[in-house]
C-alpha cells in the first residue's frame, strides 16, 4: 500500500485543537441540566481519630439544605474494592481490608471522607458542611514508611495486628544469593521515590442523574474508561444490574492513571440523585484534589548489584516497601510488585529476587501514576548503574555497554519473567550520546566552572511493559454523507485519540481526518472498553480499529465492484473514492453508501484485537544542566532523548506525548514534594505549597526516534504514554549527582533535588572537608 496522505506515520496536526483552543470543549462541569443540586463531602481533619457525628438536624434545617449522608444512610451500599490480587511470601492471600464510601467511626487519613451534604446551591452545601457536628478523638498517627515499621508504631488497621499490608517475593532468592556468594564486589544504594500528587488540570467531577420511570442513572464523570467505572460502580457498590447505569464521559482534562479508579463521590452522587429525584452534581475543588485523589510513586528501596571483577553483573537483589496509605485503592498492590519485574531493566542480570511489603500510613491511598511502577523500577536499576559505575571506577556508558542484553539475544526472557521481544539499547544510547554531543561536555564543564557553576551529565538507559492486557473492540461504520465514524472503548484525557484513530481509519479509505468522527466515552453507545491506561490506546484500540477498517474497505469494495460490475480484485481506494485501477470508473464513498445493498449492517464492521504480550519501549535520555553553589538552583541546558517506539503513528503526538512525560518526570525529580508532619497533616495541599514544573525549567528536548518493531503487535507498536516520565527522573539525578560528586565529592542526593536540598548536601560537603 502506497504511503497515504493522512495515515499512520503522516504528522498529522491535531483534529481536536480548534475545539478546544477556541473555548468550546465540554468537560464534566459544563454539564449543568435543569434543576441540578450541588453536593460536597465533609472530610476529616486529622490523619487518624475516632469521631462520632452528634448533630445532623441541624445542618438539615439549613436553607436550601436537600440531603446529608452518613455511613448510617447508605449502609446497604458496598466498599470500595481493592482488585488486586497478589500473594504474600509465604503463600497467603492479601488480606483485603475495609474501605468504606463514608468512614463509620474511624479516621484514617487527612481528607477521609464522613459525610455528603446536597444543597440547592454549592454555597449553602458548604455551609451546611460546616454546621455538621462531630466529635473527634484524635489517635497519633503513622505517616510514613519508616514511622509506620517502627517498634510501638500506630496501627492504621488494627484488625491486621501490623502495618505490612502484603510481603510478596519476586524472582529466585535462592539463585541470587547463590549469584551474590560469588561475587568480587557488592554495591547497593537506598533510594527514595517520593510521592507525588496529580494535579491534573481538571479536577474530578461527577453528575448523577436517575430516572424513575426506568430505574436508570446517568453518570457524567471524567474518567479512563467509563466501562470499567459503569461495572464497578454496579456490582461492588450499588449492587445492581450493569444496564442500569449509563455512564458518560465527555473531554477529560488529564488523567495520568489515577482518573481510572473508583471513588467515592461517584456512588454518592448516584444514590442522592435516586432519593432526591433530581441532578446531583459534585465538583472537586484543587484542594479536595490533593487530599481526595490518589497520589502515586512513594517507594523506599534497597537496591544492590553483585559483580564480578569485570564489573558484568551477576545478580540484582531488591528490597522494596511501598506507601500505600490509609486504604488498598484499586489496584495498589499490583503497582510496586508487578513494577518491580521490571527491575533488571535493560541489562542481562543471571539471577534476580526481589521482597516487595506494602505499607499502611495515616496517609491519602496510594496507586498507579504515569507507568504505574515502571518509573520505580527503571529509577532504581538506572541510579544503581550509575553509582556501580562511580565505586568501580569505569564509565557509565561502558558499564551499561558490558552488560545490555544483545539484540542478538532477542527475544530475551529475564529473570523476573518478562519476555522483551526487541530491542537496540547500545544502539539508542550510543546515538543519544552523540546527538547530545557527550564528547564536548569536558570542554563545557571548563565553561561553567569559570563561571561558578556546577555542571554534570547523567544517562539514562530505560524498558518498560505496556500495551498489554485484555481486548480491546472497535466498530467503524460508513455514514451515508461518505463519512466514517469510529465506536472504540478506550478514553481519551488529553492525548488525541481523535486524530490518532481517524489516521488509522484514513491509511484504509485515504480520507481527510475530518471525515472521522470518533466516538468514546458512552456505555450507551459503545458496548464494550477497557479504557486507556498502560499506553494501550493506540497500540491495542488501534490494531483493533485498524482490523475493522481494513474489513470494511474490503466490504466496499466488494460493493463497488458489484455496481461497477467489476472484479473485486480490480477495485482500489485512493481519494476517498472506490474505483476500477487504470479506469476513470469510481464511486465515492457517499455513492457507496447510496447503494440499496448498502444496509446499516452491510457498512458496520467491528472487530477486536487482544495482545498476546506486552510490547517494551526503550530508550535513552541524556540530562545535561547546571548548579548555582550559592543557591542550589539547577538550569537544565541540554536534554536529549532517542526512543524505540517500534512505529509511529503520528511524529507530532509523539513527540508531545514524550516532552509532557519529561516534564514530568523532571517535575518529579527536582520540584514535587509531598509533605506530611509528625500528626499527618499535608503541609503541601496545594499550589502555594507543592512545587511543579513551570515553562522556565523545562529546556528545548531534542527527540528522535531510533524504531525497531515490535514482533508482538499487530501495527508493530509499542507505546509512548507512559515513556517520557519512565527515562526522565534517572538522568535529571544522574546529571545532579554527577555535578555534585565533580564539585564536592557527594555521591547520593534523594528526590526532589529541590534548591536547599542541594544547598544542604553542599554545605555539609564543606563543612565536613573544612572538619
Amino acid at each position: 500500500m502506497t504511503a497515504r496522505k493522512f495515515g499512520i506515520g503522516q504528522p498529522a496536526r491535531r483534529v481536536e485543537d480548534l475545539r478546544f483552543l477556541t473555548g468550546a470543549g465540554t468537560y464534566t462541569s459544563d454539564v449543568l441540566p435543569a434543576g441540578t443540586a450541588h453536593a460536597v463531602v465533609v472530610r476529616s481533619p486529622h490523619a487518624h481519630a475516632r469521631f462520632r457525628i452528634t448533630d445532623v438536624d441541624t445542618a438539615r434545617a439549613m436553607p436550601g439544605v436537600l440531603a446529608i449522608l452518613t455511613h448510617a444512610d447508605i449502609a446497604e451500599l458496598g466498599e470500595l474494592k481493592c482488585m488486586s490480587g497478589v500473594k504474600n511470601r509465604d503463600g497467603s492471600p492479601l488480606h483485603r481490608t475495609s474501605y468504606p464510601i463514608l468512614a463509620k467511626d474511624v479516621a484514617r487519613h487527612v481528607g477521609d471522607a464522613v459525610a455528603f451534604v446536597v444543597a440547592e446551591t454549592v454555597e449553602q452545601a458548604r455551609e451546611a458542611a460546616e454546621a455538621v457536628m462531630i466529635d473527634w478523638e484524635p489517635l497519633p498517627a503513622a505517616v510514613d514508611i519508616d514511622a509506620s515499621l517502627a517498634e510501638g508504631a500506630p496501627l492504621v488497621r488494627p484488625e491486621l495486628g501490623t502495618n505490612i499490608a502484603f510481603d510478596v517475593a519476586v524472582g529466585d532468592e535462592d539463585k541470587t544469593a547463590k549469584a551474590f556468594a560469588k561475587a568480587h564486589r557488592i554495591v547497593g544504594i537506598d533510594l527514595i521515590n517520593n510521592r507525588l500528587i496529580a494535579n491534573y488540570l481538571e479536577t474530578r467531577a461527577c453528575l448523577a442523574e436517575y430516572d424513575t420511570a426506568s430505574g436508570r442513572w446517568t453518570i457524567t464523570l471524567g474518567s479512563q474508561g467509563a466501562h470499567g467505572i459503569r461495572d464497578n460502580l454496579a456490582e461492588n457498590l450499588l449492587k445492581v444490574d450493569p444496564s442500569r447505569i449509563r455512564v458518560i464521559t465527555p473531554d477529560v482534562g488529564g488523567g495520568f492513571g489515577t482518573k481510572i479508579f473508583m471513588y467515592r463521590e461517584y456512588p454518592l452522587c448516584a444514590v442522592a440523585a435516586e432519593r432526591l429525584g433530581r441532578p446531583v452534581r459534585w465538583v472537586a475543588e484543587r484542594g479536595e484534589h490533593f487530599m481526595a485523589d490518589t497520589h502515586g510513586r512513594a517507594n523506599a528501596t534497597r537496591a544492590e548489584m553483585a559483580l564480578d571483577r569485570r564489573g558484568r553483573f551477576l545478580g540484582l537483589r531488591i528490597d522494596l516497601r511501598a506507601d500505600m496509605g490509609a486504604y488498598l485503592s484499586q489496584f495498589a498492590p499490583y503497582i510496586p510488585t508487578e513494577g518491580v519485574r521490571m527491575g533488571p531493566g535493560c541489562y542481562d542480570i543471571p539471577a534476580v529476587s526481589a521482597r516487595v511489603r506494602g505499607v499502611y500510613t495515616n496517609t491519602v491511598p496510594v496507586d498507579a501514576y504515569r507507568g504505574a511502577g515502571r518509573p520505580e523500577a527503571a529509577y532504581m536499576i538506572e541510579r544503581l548503574v550509575d553509582h556501580i559505575a562511580r565505586e568501580i571506577g569505569m564509565e557509565p556508558d561502558k558499564l551499561r555497554a558490558i552488560n545490555f542484553i544483545k539484540p542478538s539475544d532477542m527475544p530475551h526472557r529475564t529473570q523476573t519473567g518478562r519476555l522483551y521481544d526487541t530491542g537496540e539499547f547500545e544502539g539508542h544510547m550510543r546515538r543519544a550520546m552523540e546527538v547530545a554531543d557527550w564528547a564536548g561536555f569536558k570542554e563545557r564543564l571548563k565553561v561553567s566552572r569559570r563561571a561558578g557553576k556546577l555542571r554534570g551529565i547523567g544517562l539514562a538507559t530505560y524498558i518498560e511493559a505496556c500495551s498489554g492486557g485484555g481486548p480491546e473492540a472497535a466498530t467503524v461504520s460508513l455514514e451515508k454523507d461518505g463519512s466514517l465514524k469510529v465506536l472504540i472503548g478506550t478514553q481519551s484525557n488529553g492525548q488525541g485519540h481523535a486524530t490518532a484513530y481517524a489516521q488509522i481509519v484514513s491509511e484504509h479509505f485515504d480520507v481527510p481526518l475530518d471525515k472521522v468522527t470518533v466516538i468514546q466515552g458512552d456505555t450507551a453507545l459503545v458496548a464494550t472498553g477497557e479504557g486507556t491506561g498502560g499506553s494501550r490506546s493506540i497500540p491495542v484500540g488501534g490494531a483493533a480499529l485498524a482490523g475493522a477498517s481494513r474489513q470494511l474497505a474490503d466490504r466496499l469494495k466488494d460493493l463497488a465492484a458489484d455496481a461497477l460490475e467489476a472484479s473485486t480484485a480490480d477495485m482500489e481506494i485512493d481519494g476517498g473514492t472506490i474505483r476500477i485501477a487504470g479506469t476513470d470508473r469510481s464511486l465515492s464513498l457517499a455513492d457507496v453508501a447510496a447503494l440499496p445493498a448498502a444496509t446499516r449492517e452491510a457498512v458496520t464492521i467491528a472487530d477486536d484485537w487482544t495482545p498476546p504480550e506486552a510490547t517494551y519501549p526503550n530508550g535513552s535520555h541524556i540530562c545535561e544542566l547546571e548548579i548555582d553553589p550559592d543557591t542550589g538552583g539547577v538550569i537544565i541546558e541540554r536534554y536529549t532523548v532517542v526512543d524505540d517506539f517500534g512505529r509511529a503513528m503520528n511524529p507530532l503526538l509523539l513527540a508531545g506525548q514524550v516532552h509532557g512525560g519529561a516534564a514530568q518526570g523532571i517535575g518529579q525529580a527536582l520540584l514535587e514534594r509531598t509533605f506530611f508532619d509528625a500528626e499527618g497533616q499535608l503541609v503541601t495541599a496545594s499550589l502555594m505549597d507543592y512545587g511543579l514544573p513551570r515553562a522556565d525549567l523545562i529546556p528545548a528536548f531534542v527527540f528522535e526516534t531510533r524504531n525497531v518493531a515490535s514482533t508482538t503487535n499487530a501495527l508493530g507498536m509499542k507505546g509512548a504514554g507512559e515513556a517520557g516520565a519512565i527515562g526522565a527522573c534517572p538522568a535529571v539525578m544522574n546529571a545532579v549527582v554527577d555535578a555534585l560528586y565533580r564539585a564536592r565529592g557527594i555521591r547520593h542526593i534523594d528526590m526532589p533535588a529541590t534548591p536547599d536540598k542541594i544547598f544542604a548536601a553542599l554545605t555539609a560537603a564543606e563543612e565536613a572537608k573544612a572538619a
